[in-house]
């Protein structure tokens, strides 16, 4: 049976217990102590061994983390969100832009989608980029979250706002109330080596300040569907939970954000893939500032190319992104840019694979004409295009759903006659849908709302109103089936 290679994320798998066998996924400092640094650079020599040959084999020591774990640790955090499950009819139902109903059909076989709203909790990790609390961490960690809630190596919990969310490059910027934080010192990708030591530190399966470590395994990875980020390829052990941690080199820099994993169980298989934090770091200044990212586009498709290929366009070397196809009226239709075109660089900036092109033109402001030097019938020519604006993709920008749901977070309607009767002839409210701080506090459809602190309630206005009247929290009086109970609420 052949097997079939499938793109998720990693993260909100602490949940479920067992994973899908028989398929591919991809789940969507400071300096060391000069002690710890000898030790990283220096061979292990017996006190009376000779002075070693001049030639001979490359001997390599052991890499001690702990200075890194010990300085940068406290700057790591652990992310734990609660969002709402989508109702389904049944399997067939499209649930494509609901990342928790994806998560639940793929990797929960033995479990269904719930037919009436649920409150799911996911983690993630995330870490902190300046003192007054701004975290920098995975998009699919806090897409779509209704709570997120930050805790610190220190045990401190903060509700966090989501500034912004990017899902082209899975980067999100939220923001915590404190001030005097830990934060992380920044590094330069570009200078990472294919084989050296990196260290990752998140919270897998909830085990918060987790610390694990291997090398670079590769640069510049293209994976299907990120076409924007030239990811890190590590054989660090990233897990579920692990998404939205940093990855650090061994001058206890961030050079990455662990992002996903390639496995056939779901677990860490020896692939694991970050982004680059240059790429974050540019979209965070974005979000921070705007809460969108812009973008430039060209307007076209492009491939690597091999041996045959580069042969067969009279190129020397497979260098080079391949135009495979234009897209009509696009920047680059307007320019005269062709498929079968050959880029070669982009604004003097040489392009060695295909995924460095979308990378450069992405941060390229629109609007501004840039130089495109493109192999076309074995010549050489240089062809200016005014760069376009890419679309923003929707709900790339957070929306504050609790804001449009109330400060309870639920949809409900007066009592008919008979259900009146079900009850006893006592009047309330039947809960149709529920989002926001009534799923948080468990609140189900079906429930009926007969009172808030201590007030029965019989319309809508009336409960809009005592709810608008009220403090921080409140607590409701619900009738489910044949029991009452109280069920606090913490209000938007």
């Amino acid at each position: 049976m052949s097997r079939r290679i499938v793109f998720v994320r990693n993260t909100l798998a602490v949940m479920i217990a067992a994973v899908v066998g028989g398929s591919y996924v991809y789940f969507r400092g400071a300096d060391l102590p000069s002690a710890h640094a000898a030790a990283i650079n220096t061979p292990l020599v017996a006190s009376n061994a000779a002075p070693a040959a001049p030639a001979g084999p490359v001997v390599a020591a052991a890499t001690d983390f702990s200075g890194i774990v010990q300085r940068a640790g406290p700057a790591v955090v652990n992310i734990s969100v609660t969002g709402k499950a989508k109702k389904v009819a049944d399997d067939d139902d499209d649930d494509s832009d609901d990342p928790m109903a994806q998560f639940f059909k793929r990797f929960g076989p033995q479990l269904q989608m719930p037919r009436q709203p649920r409150v799911m909790h996911g983690l993630g990790s995330g870490f902190i980029i300046s003192q007054d609390g701004l975290i920098l961490t995975n998009a699919h960690v806090v897409d779509g979250a209704q709570e997120v809630v930050v805790k610190l190596t220190d045990r401190r919990e903060f509700k966090a706002k989501v500034l912004g969310v990017d899902k082209q490059s899975d980067i999100a910027v939220i923001r915590i109330d404190a001030k005097n934080l830990p934060t992380v010192q920044i590094g330069d990708p570009s200078r990472v080596l294919v084989g050296e030591p990196v260290l990752a530190i998140g919270s897998p399966y909830g085990f918060d300040n987790t610390a694990t470590a291997g090398i670079v395994s590769a640069k510049s990875r293209s994976l299907p569907d990120d076409n924007y980020v030239p990811f890190l390829q590590t054989d660090v052990a990233v897990n579920p939970g692990n998404s939205g941690g940093p990855l650090f080199n061994l001058r206890g820099e961030v050079i990455g954000i662990n992002s996903q994993i390639y496995s056939q169980t779901g677990g860490y298989q020896g692939l694991s893939f970050a982004i680059p934090i240059d790429v974050a770091m540019k979209v965070e200044q974005q979000l921070a500032q705007h809460g969108k990212v812009t973008r430039g586009r060209l307007g076209v498709s492009v491939q690597d190319l091999n041996q045959a290929l580069s042969e067969s366009f009279g190129l020397k070397n497979a260098q080079g992104a391949l135009v495979s196809s234009v897209e009509k009226g696009s920047p680059a239709d307007k320019a005269g840019l062709q498929a079968g075109d050959v880029i070669l660089s982009f604004n003097g900036h040489a392009i060695d694979h295909s995924v460095d092109l979308p990378t450069l033109v992405a941060d390229t402001a629109p609007g501004t004409s840039k130089p495109v030097e493109v192999m076309r019938g074995g010549k050489v020519r240089t062809i200016n295009v005014t760069v376009g604006e890419m679309k923003q993709a929707k709900n790339d920008a957070p929306a504050n759903k609790a804001e449009n749901q109330g400060r309870l977070g639920l949809a409900v309607r007066p009592l008919d006659k008979d259900e009146q009767k079900q009850l006893g002839g006592q009047n309330g409210l039947l809960v149709e849908d529920v989002n926001g701080p009534a799923a948080v506090a468990g609140i189900q459809s079906g429930d009926v709302i007969l009172a808030l602190n201590g007030t029965p309630v019989s319309s809508v206005e009336q409960l809009r109103k005592l709810a608008g009247q009220a403090g921080k929290s409140v607590a409701l009086l619900v009738e489910r089936g044949d029991e009452k109970i109280f069920v606090p609420l913490t209000l938007n």
